[in-house]
């Protein structure tokens, strides 16, 4: 098919393209089973990249309530995107950029402002070809250079909000070669009562996408337990697939052990038979075990760190969660992370406190839960915890100090109080003029310049970082020399921002402006995360637990 002016449509652009769709509900697992896949299939010598489909009005999640749709993850561009995005990072250990993102506000606001340039001279836009053929494009596009694109379609088929995106499916089908497109359902297998796999949903699901064009080539099961041979057999013959085009995806104890499982269930070898990349392949003996002796790793050794946040929903600090894991491999040790509600009493904070071996106080918007943020700096300030603190924890340990410690009464961030006689956080100069929220905050990846002979300086061994970026506030520099005159030092700076502070009256106090959490990897783990599991490890008492606040 030859390029079309009118929509720069290049069917040139990436080679295989494997699409995954889930039925019956959401929250199945698609993002994992297509990022299991790429890393199968990166192991195997390819090129592998990914696409989120997200069929929501927004142009981006940067807007969006983690409680929602768990925490907006950060790209090195500046792209603020959905969590899956994440996964595809650290499942393929590489760098996602905002095109890898589509959604329906996106694709729309770039065909009404193309309508209103006049670029479609005078014909009349409509959902097709124009919203179709401009979702093909940007899917185009993000593929290019790679061997296979996984392209993963948000929600689950029958939501009207997906229905021009499993549209621009069928069209891709129709243009490409049978080889070079696969379609995988991911969809739910539930147990009866009395113990009975049951495929019914399965076959309704296959339906509802089978009626609008749609044939899955390969099928996925998430089920408690793999699949029986009689329910794949069953699921073969109603949704008509063959049976060894039948997977299990069951549940596991750590979603990094899910490449394992399917690899063990052969998807791997089908998709890559199925797109005719067999012969391509590196033979299994040359492939990398890497991911595999990674996840598997002994882990001999134990600590609880307490993550103090207001969002009692893990999937709004999945990075953080993941950074922590990440730290876990590297030393040898077995992580638990322990919920804090920073909306609790100041009582109850102490009383939760004490059974961590370290303190995490993360980022976020607003005023609620921020006191009890700042008790948890003091708790970890005044009895010798190892603390990390990211973005708005930075912040608040700025105020903490300049409370508790410098003495200035009221101070705060003019975010949450504009009205403190000491804003020791204030917005950016660049921002003052801002309207829009959208997408203006700084953003992305920023180096920072470290003092030598630092804590900093141990943590990344370098005498300088780069880490992303969220945020609209950051330390008054009219405040920087008070504050550092009484154990305070900003050890990491990007030109007049404080970027990273530290205590060195303190066995590890560790706080940055950036969200390290989102360049962490499970073969690359984040350096403060790493720094803060071998400070607690060598700080603290790790024999008494307390499991009622364990997530």
């Amino acid at each position: 098919m030859p390029t079309d002016p009118d929509t720069g449509y290049d069917p040139s652009l990436g080679r295989k393209f494997v699409f995954v769709t889930g039925g019956v509900m959401s929250g199945l697992g698609k993002g994992i089973t297509a990022a299991s896949t790429g890393r199968l299939l990166a192991n195997a010598g390819f090129d592998v990249t990914a696409v989120k489909v997200d069929p929501y009005l927004n142009v981006d999640a940067g807007t969006m309530n983690p409680y929602e749709h768990g925490e907006v993850y950060v790209l090195k561009d500046g792209g603020e995107v959905d969590l899956d995005l994440g996964n595809y990072e650290r499942f393929l250990g590489t760098d996602m950029t905002f095109d890898h993102n589509v959604t329906t506000g996106k694709t729309y606001q770039h065909v009404i402002e193309r309508e209103r340039a006049g670029d479609y001279l005078g014909k009349t836009v409509q959902i097709i070809p124009h919203v179709t053929d401009d979702i093909k494009r940007r899917i185009r596009e993000a593929a290019e250079g790679s061997d296979v694109c996984l392209v993963e379609i948000g929600g689950t088929v029958g939501d009207i909000e997906s229905m021009p995106f499993l549209e621009a499916l069928r069209q891709f089908a129709h243009e490409e070669d049978d080889e070079d497109i696969l379609f995988t359902h991911v969809t739910l297998v539930p147990y009866s009562k009395n113990g009975e796999q049951k495929t019914k949903p399965t076959q309704h699901s296959v339906k509802e996408l089978r009626s609008i064009g749609l044939q899955p080539d390969v099928l996925v099961g998430r089920c408690e337990d793999r699949l029986d041979p009689a329910t794949k057999e069953k699921i073969a013959l109603f949704c008509d697939v063959p049976t060894d085009a039948v997977f299990s995806n069951p549940d596991v104890e750590d979603i990094y052990h899910v490449p394992l499982m399917v690899e063990d269930e052969g998807l791997d070898e089908y998709v890559m038979e199925r797109l005719g990349l067999a012969d391509e392949a590196l033979p299994k003996a040359e492939r990398s075990t890497e991911w595999r002796e990674l996840v598997t790793r002994d882990r001999d050794r134990e600590l609880d760190v307490a993550l103090v946040g207001k969002y009692a929903l893990e999937d709004a600090y999945m990075s953080i969660h993941e950074a922590l894991k990440h730290a876990g491999i590297q030393t040898g040790t077995e992580v638990n992370v322990l919920w804090v509600d920073a909306d609790e009493t100041r009582e109850e904070h102490e009383a939760r406190l004490a059974s961590a071996d370290a303190v995490v106080v993360p980022g976020g918007f607003g005023s609620r839960g921020t006191d009890g943020k700042i008790e948890a700096v003091r708790y970890a300030r005044e009895n010798d915890v190892p603390f990390l603190g990211l973005c708005l924890g930075f912040q608040m340990a700025v105020v903490e100090h300049a409370r508790n410690v410098l003495g200035l009464d009221g101070a705060h961030s003019a975010e949450i109080d504009p009205d403190t006689p000491h804003p020791v956080i204030d917005l950016l100069p660049d921002q003052y003029e801002t309207e829009d929220m959208g997408g203006t905050m700084r953003l992305g990846a920023h180096e920072t310049d470290i003092e030598p002979g630092t804590l900093a300086a141990r943590v990344y061994d370098a005498d300088a970082c780069t880490e992303r970026h969220r945020h609209r506030y950051e330390v008054n520099p009219e405040y920087i020399d008070a504050l550092e005159a009484d154990g305070l030092t900003f050890s990491g700076r990007a030109d007049n921002r404080m970027e990273i502070l530290e205590r060195p009256d303190h066995p590890f106090f560790f706080g940055t402006q950036a969200h390290p959490e989102f360049r962490s990897r499970p073969d690359r783990a984040s350096p403060p995360f790493v720094a803060l599991v071998e400070a607690a490890l060598g700080s603290t008492d790790t024999t008494e637990r307390n499991a009622d606040v364990r997530l």
